[in-house]
C-alpha cells in the first residue's frame, strides 16, 4: 500500500491558519468560543487551531474533547467539559477527516441538545463521499476520491505532520 502525500506539514500549517482566520471572522462578535475536537486527531487539530486563534484574536478559547465510538456512534458520546460550559456559546465541532459523515452527524446531534449561539464544523480534509447530509463550514482541502481510497492524517509533535491517501 503506497502513501500519496496530499498535505505536507507546511500546507497543514497554512490551512490551519486560514481556518483560524475564518473562525475568527465568523465569531468576531463573541468573547469566547468552544473548539470541540473529536478524539483523537480531531482534538489535536482543534489544539492547533486554538494556538493560531490565540495569536490572531482576543477570543477566549475553550477546548473540549469529544469521545465517540466511531464504529458505533449511536452509543453515548462523552465530552471533556460539562454541557453547562458550552451552553449559549459559539461552538465549532472539529475533526481531521470528513469521510462518510457518520461521526460528524452523530456528534452534531449530541450538541443540538444544548442551546448554542452559533454552531459550525471544521475539518482538515473533506472527502466528498457522504452518507449523511452534513457539511464542513471550514475545510482545509476537498477531495473527490474513490470509495476504496482512504485518507489518513498523521499529526507529529516534531513538526512533521502530513495527510496521505492510500
Amino acid at each position: 500500500m503506497s502513501k500519496n502525500i496530499i498535505l505536507t506539514n507546511q500546507e497543514i500549517k497554512h490551512k490551519t491558519k486560514r481556518i483560524a482566520y475564518q473562525i475568527y471572522e465568523t465569531f468576531i462578535d463573541e468573547e469566547e468560543v468552544v473548539l470541540a475536537g473529536i478524539a483523537t486527531n480531531g482534538y489535536v487539530f482543534a489544539e492547533k487551531i486554538a494556538q493560531e486563534l490565540k495569536t490572531i484574536s482576543s477570543l477566549k478559547i475553550i477546548l473540549c474533547e469529544v469521545h465517540i465510538d466511531k464504529q458505533n456512534p449511536k452509543l453515548n458520546i462523552q465530552t471533556s467539559i460539562p454541557s453547562e460550559e458550552y451552553a449559549n456559546k459559539g461552538l465549532i465541532l472539529i475533526d481531521d477527516v470528513l469521510n462518510s459523515g457518520t461521526t460528524l452527524i452523530y456528534a452534531v446531534k449530541h450538541f443540538l441538545d444544548v442551546p448554542l449561539k452559533k454552531f459550525k464544523t471544521a475539518v482538515l480534509v473533506d472527502r466528498n463521499h457522504k452518507k449523511y447530509p452534513v457539511k464542513a463550514d471550514f475545510k482545509g482541502i476537498s477531495l473527490s476520491t474513490s470509495l476504496l481510497e482512504h485518507v489518513k492524517v498523521e499529526f507529529d509533535q516534531d513538526n512533521n505532520s502530513y495527510a496521505w491517501l492510500s
